[in-house]
């Protein structure tokens, strides 16, 4: 991937800055659930002889992940050591010693190659002193930076216009011990740069009981190396072997290490502003001398406090953000621009962490999924006459629709239930919700009282439902059957008062929960909740309860 482009996998958000540190070495920030953390891994915010300095986000993480290598330190100026190097290197040339320079294969051994092939370029006189780069490795990067001089810094870039930098004059590569002739002044930079091994421990050993000769620590050094111990300059050494060495050659610090110092941290840091910050990649008291140093520096800021953790290794932190969810409403749903109070329904879809609301029909589109439908039936033993049933249906819904399936007689109520008549059964098929499922029990109810007695049926249609023995349940049942039809915001339900209240569209119905009789100035809706009654009536009441109509 490329630097500031954004990939997205299962809902987790990263994209990645120029880190500075080596070629191609990124800081990646990450968004989880709209929480971005910033993980710089090694980075360096100070312009090298090839490399940009690492770029500051434009982003304000939450949470920023950051190295410690160096802790409080204070790097000198490039130029300044640039010098105090090259003119160590040329006083080693001058008395006729050899100077190693310990390195890792990549990043500082391409810095220190640009650094001594212009600085031989400049002094003729240093023309036959050879130098070496002893690393199979290094020889390979090589390769990557003579490709990728596009992502370097702008001089590199400007250069290459004339000659290819990484094309060097005066340094070779040395492939093996075999091939060095090692009779008189050179440079050899070789891996591994703590000196633990190699052919850069080979060449120390063999070294340093000279003391024209000199080492160079170019980079950071471990505690416990044999790097970071000849700096303290002892006395002697032990060899891979387990001989003592006398240690008389020079040692010399100069530190061109990729990581930042601390005035590099802190300004970054005091860039980026966030609210919490991880120091890792540090000995134990770098880091916390590091912490202590940025707590002073922040401790007066009491509008955006800073919590600074320096972790142990497999130490786990927790951390706790407090966010609001959002749901974005999209596709037909947001075609109208929604009024305060205005109730959205469709279906909430979670997609990593982003909500979002559609519609049901619309499913398809913004996900994987697609709407069903669920289509049920029920068979029942039925020898009544179906004109019987016909006419309790109208009783019941008001409205039945007589039309044919499959060569046979239905009918179809509340234009939901599709009732087929076969010999000596009735087939009732609906699709299935939960309006419709109430619908078909009604209907199923009927039928059911219709086989049991269909005399007692015929009879039935001239009782009140003023007698319905246990009125209060009646009510509650009425109440929430016109709640189902109308929605809870239309529907007032006064126990006391004895009355129930339906507003749709500004137009009122009053139902008198005394006499049942329905007061309203637009029919219609007069008539759809005469019809409401009457299917919950005929639904709840038994057989032999008898009924009149509602008026």
């Amino acid at each position: 991937m490329n630097f500031h482009e954004e990939k997205e996998v299962n809902g987790i958000k990263f994209w990645s800055y120029n880190a500075g540190h080596v070629l191609g070495a990124a800081m990646f920030m990450i968004e989880i659930a709209g929480v971005k953390l910033l993980y710089t891994g090694d980075f360096s915010r100070q312009e090298d002889r090839h490399l940009m300095a690492a770029e500051v986000p434009n982003v304000k993480p939450d949470i920023l992940i950051i190295e410690s290598t160096y802790g409080t330190h204070i790097h000198e100026k490039r130029e300044v050591r640039e010098a105090r190097f090259t003119q160590t290197v040329h006083d080693t040339i001058s008395r006729g010693g050899r100077c190693l320079i310990p390195v890792f294969a990549l990043g500082r051994a391409q810095e220190l190659m640009l650094i001594l092939d212009e600085y031989w370029e400049a002094h003729p006189e240093l023309h036959d002193v050879p130098i070496y780069y002893a690393s199979s490795l290094a020889k390979k990067c090589m390769a990557v930076f003579q490709t990728y001089v596009n992502a370097m810094n702008e001089k590199i870039r400007r250069q290459i216009s004339i000659n290819n930098p990484f094309v060097f004059k005066h340094i070779s590569n040395l492939k093996n011990i075999d091939q060095f002739q090692d009779i008189g002044p050179s440079v050899v930079m070789a891996s591994p740069g703590m000196l633990q091994s190699g052919l850069s421990r080979e060449l120390f050993e063999t070294w340093c009981p000279d003391a024209r000769n000199s080492v160079i620590i170019a980079g950071y050094c471990v505690e416990g190396t044999l790097a970071k111990m000849i700096m303290s300059e002892p006395e002697e050494v032990i060899s891979i072997t387990g001989q003592r060495l006398p240690l008389k050659c020079g040692v010399k610090y100069i530190s061109f290490s990729a990581h930042t110092d601390y005035e590099q941290t802190s300004e970054f840091i005091r860039q980026l502003k966030p609210n919490h910050i991880v120091l890792v990649h540090g000995e134990q008291s770098e880091m916390n001398r590091l912490k202590s140093a940025l707590k002073r520096q922040y401790e007066d800021k009491k509008d955006s406090p800073l919590e600074i953790f320096s972790p142990a290794n497999n130490e786990e932190i927790l951390l706790n953000f407090r966010g609001e969810k959002m749901a974005k409403v999209v596709g037909r749903l947001a075609s109208k621009k929604p009024k305060p109070g205005d109730v959205i329904s469709g279906v909430l879809v979670k997609r990593g962490f982003n909500y979002h609301i559609v519609s049901p029909e619309e499913l398809q589109h913004y996900t994987d999924l697609s709407q069903g439908v669920i289509l049920q039936k029920q068979t029942i033993h039925f020898t009544a006459p179906f004109s019987l049933l016909h006419h309790c249906l109208v009783q019941l819904a008001g409205r039945v629709e007589q039309v044919e399936h499959s060569g046979k007689n239905c009918l179809r109520v509340f234009d939901a239930v599709l009732i087929v008549q076969d010999k000596h059964k009735i087939v009732l098929q609906w699709e299935g919700s939960d309006m419709n499922d109430m619908y078909a029990d009604a209907v199923l109810t009927l039928c059911l009282q219709i086989e049991a007695n269909p005399h007692a049926i015929k009879q039935s249609s001239l009782r009140s439902i003023t007698q319905v023995k246990d009125k209060s349940t009646f009510e509650e049942k009425l109440h929430r059957l016109l709640v189902e039809m109308f929605g809870e915001n239309s529907v007032t339900f006064q126990p006391k008062l004895k009355y129930i209240t339906v507003v749709l569209n500004g137009i009122k119905a009053v139902i008198s929960l005394r006499s049942y009789e329905v007061q309203c100035a637009e029919e219609s809706l007069r008539e759809m909740v005469i019809s409401a009654i009457k299917r919950l009536h005929v639904a709840l009441t038994p057989v032999n309860v008898p009924t009149i109509a509602v008026t």
